[in-house]
């Protein structure tokens, strides 16, 4: 017997399903041009499988929450913190799903009371003052266990010749994959550096990349208890 186009096969739809909505920065990101926001879903992916079966998650600088949704399928919860007040009640507007919870509150300020057995920052860290950068990510790496691991993505510094005058207003602390290892590795004892073009992550020569990703494991003692 020959099988049905995939096409063709029977799905039931509820009508009681919800619609789902894209978020504030994702709606705006799919109107301007698409595939920016699968380069962002790729960032996104690429968390979700490092963590699978993480138990807590932290998530620091999560604009809208579309790509916190796609993590939450991998781990088993996950709380999201924004600075933007405006942002959060995005979240909470567009995301229904009970393993993530936001909050609004200032990583520069002061560290999560809870530690996390994980934390990823994707497009965060380039927005933050250099001067500012160290009390950042004490703070971080302090909302943290002793053991946990944490992921840091940002555009690299070589990219910034092809950003836009507004993007690069905002982006005052990008790096080049040696200075962006380099310094995580003041806070982490193990640190691996990942380049990515596009939506596709290698580990390939960085001063040709796009964007960069870290993936941390161990905080320092020194740093942990400083």
């Amino acid at each position: 017997m020959q099988a049905r186009p995939i096409s063709d096969q029977h799905i039931e739809y509820s009508a009681e399903e919800k619609r789902v909505h894209l978020g504030m920065m994702s709606g705006h990101r799919w109107h301007m041009d698409p595939k920016v926001l699968l380069f962002s879903m790729a960032r996104y992916k690429f968390v979700a499988k490092m963590l699978t079966g993480t138990a807590s998650v932290l998530e620091v600088g999560c604009g809208d929450g579309w790509g916190t949704h796609l993590v939450a399928h991998e781990v088993q919860s996950i709380h999201a913190v924004d600075i933007d007040p405006v942002m959060v009640a995005e979240c909470r507007k567009t995301q229904t799903d009970d393993r993530i919870t936001f909050a609004v509150h200032d990583m520069q300020a002061a560290p999560l009371e809870k530690h996390f057995d994980a934390v990823y920052l994707l497009d965060v860290l380039e927005h933050v003052q250099a001067q500012a950068e160290d009390q950042f990510l004490r703070h971080v790496t302090r909302s943290l266990g002793p053991d946990g691991v944490c992921i840091v993505g940002l555009p690299s510094l070589e990219s910034q010749a092809y950003a836009s005058a507004p993007s690069r207003a905002t982006h005052v602390n990008c790096k080049s994959g040696k200075d962006f290892k380099k310094l995580l590795q003041r806070y982490f004892k193990n640190v691996f550096l990942f380049s990515m073009n596009d939506e596709v992550v290698h580990t390939g020569f960085t001063p040709m990349a796009h964007y960069l990703l870290c993936l941390c494991v161990g905080v320092r003692q020194e740093i942990q208890h400083g």
